[in-house]
């Protein structure tokens, strides 16, 4: 498989998760990015994902190499392979050149300290709701120039009467309209007020006779009434999930989430992905934040807990 193949793979992830590792290599990190204006060039930008690298994170999640596996037709080991030997191709880029670059993502180098820095391309917005969308350059409205078109109109008008004639004309015929129209207003204000409040009163008398009708069939006394009982029903909420692992077996699953429960979590399953695994989760968030507090905690017991930003 071409470098290049592995390159764009990780690009289709960045569409859809926020965290896509290449192992062995680092993590692809994305976060949104509210619209904005450049001041200086006046050049509207719309919402977007900034990508970043952490060379930390560098353990199989298993994500990358389901999806080679399920793009391309092959095993997931050879899958794997391929992904090494992508990662072996990358580091002697750096060794060599001191630069390596992934296709529409970004580019590596070594700087001054021999430490690995990454500049991510903004040539594509990996944000799907904001696809189809580009940057624009803002446009300032001539007011001036509009203001001595309308000036240059009114000389070359004819006038059929001045200016203090026109208003004074429109002022009487506006205030002869206004009296016309208060007066037919309030009467006809006082006679839907007087209709809105005989049907009113009908109704009213209405409900309260059937109320009572109602009272007298329905009066009974029970003698041993039983006692209120409130539920309280415990329920994760969020669209922020911290991934304990995957299993292809659901017993097996099940097995981790009792575990965890033990170990004081919130553990449940949240199903079967794409790949048939199914997911088990330390616990659900509202807030990313959240999320990523929870993450560097469990992260101390194991390392390969990740974050997945899923709507169930």
């Amino acid at each position: 498989m071409r470098p290049m193949n592995i390159s764009s793979h990780i690009q289709d992830l960045l569409y859809r998760y926020e965290c896509v590792v290449l192992p062995g290599f680092g993590a692809f990190l994305s976060q949104k990015q509210s619209a904005f204006i450049d001041e200086n060039s006046k050049e509207f930008f719309p919402p977007n994902k900034i990508i970043s690298f952490n060379r930390q994170l560098i353990k199989n999640d298993g994500l990358l190499a389901n999806y080679i596996a399920e793009v391309e037709s092959v095993k997931y080991n050879v899958a794997n392979n391929m992904i090494q030997e992508f990662v072996f191709d990358l580091e002697n880029s750096l060794q060599n050149d001191a630069k390596a670059e992934l296709a529409n993502i970004g580019k590596f180098y070594l700087d001054n300290e021999d430490k690995l820095q990454f500049e991510p391309f903004s040539e594509i917005n990996f944000l799907t709701q904001s696809f189809g969308l580009g940057s624009y350059q803002a446009i300032p409205v001539q007011r001036e120039v509009y203001k001595k078109q309308v000036e240059e109109l009114e000389e070359t008008t004819p006038l059929l009467f001045t200016p203090e004639k026109r208003r004074s004309s429109l002022l009487k015929y506006a205030a002869i309209g206004l009296i016309a129209l208060g007066i037919s207003s309030f009467a006809g204000l006082n006679i839907y007020s007087s209709q809105v409040s005989k049907h009113n009163i009908a109704e009213q008398q209405e409900a309260e006779n059937q109320l009572q009708e109602q009272i007298q069939q329905a009066t009974f006394v029970i003698d041993n009434p039983l006692p209120a009982v409130t539920l309280e029903i415990e329920k994760q909420s969020g669209n922020y999930h911290i991934v304990a692992g995957a299993f292809r077996v659901e017993e097996n699953a099940q097995k981790k989430v009792d575990e965890l429960k033990v170990e004081g979590h919130k553990a449940r399953l949240i199903g079967a992905n794409k790949y048939g695994l199914h997911q088990v989760v330390y616990s659900s968030h509202q807030t990313r934040r959240e999320a990523i507090n929870k993450l560097y905690e469990v992260k101390r017991s194991n390392e390969a807990a990740w974050l997945l930003v899923q709507e169930l």
